[in-house]
């Protein structure tokens, strides 16, 4: 089945990002080896991906100091790696793609990635859940791995594949349930993402985004001697 683009995915650059390097398994503009090998004891999909050359790398910068401008191209640049994901995913091997959008640089005055990255993140994940379609948001930080032990990238991106249902699920129920299970179910039966919407203008779908239900925070732990519940358990 041949899938009809999204409006977005074709939408031209408005100068907020500069493509650094097209889409490619091996680029060369970003050190992306002992991160990926690191990563597969985290994915058991990734190292058969990459040995197939299935999991690639599009890698832009940013060039303008305006974080609204910078927000809206990461979102429709996901959208062009999810719209050219689409018609892939049904084929021999396509649950093993992976498409990875890295951005390089910050917005100043010290405006990091990882607050770039976030709306963007959160909208195309609740677009997409319904195609079936897993977005997940990797900023890059300093020193070592994590406190679960997992690594920190280098560099940030945001990563585009199919739904794995048996685990992805998993992952969202606890702080979005609802997310959880929309994904769960989804089936991409070649819908225009953004007909519920009617634009794919970022300001509109960011203002759409802000009205989902946010994810859930864990509760603080109690302290010692407390009267009783938090307004969060009431």
């Amino acid at each position: 089945m041949t899938l009809p683009p999204a409006r977005a995915a074709l939408r031209p650059t408005a100068g907020a990002l500069r493509l650094v390097e097209p889409s490619s398994p091996r680029p060369s503009s970003v050190d992306v080896a002992a991160y990926v090998e690191a990563m597969t004891t985290w994915c058991p999909y990734l190292a058969p991906s990459v040995a197939r050359g299935l999991t690639t790398w599009t890698v832009y910068r940013i060039v303008s100091d305006d974080a609204a401008a910078v927000e809206g191209e990461l979102f429709h640049a996901g959208v062009r790696a999810a719209e050219w994901l689409r018609p892939l995913l049904p084929r021999s091997g396509g649950a093993f793609r992976c498409e990875n959008v890295v951005v390089l640089g910050d917005v100043p005055p010290a405006t990091h990635v990882r607050k770039l990255l976030a709306w963007p993140h959160w909208a195309l994940k609740n677009l997409y859940a319904e195609t079936g379609i897993m977005f997940g948001k990797f900023p890059a930080g300093a020193g070592g791995p994590s406190r679960a032990g997992k690594p920190v990238p280098p560099f940030s991106f945001l990563a585009i594949r199919a739904a794995i249902r048996r685990r992805d699920p998993g992952f969202l129920r606890p702080a979005t349930p609802r997310l959880a299970a929309v994904l769960a179910s989804g089936e991409d039966d070649g819908r225009d993402v953004f007909a519920a919407i009617g634009t794919d203008d970022w300001e509109t779908v960011r203002a759409w985004a802000s009205t989902l239900v946010p994810p859930l925070k864990p509760s603080p732990v109690p302290r010692t001697g407390s009267a009783g519940p938090s307004r969060r358990d009431s």
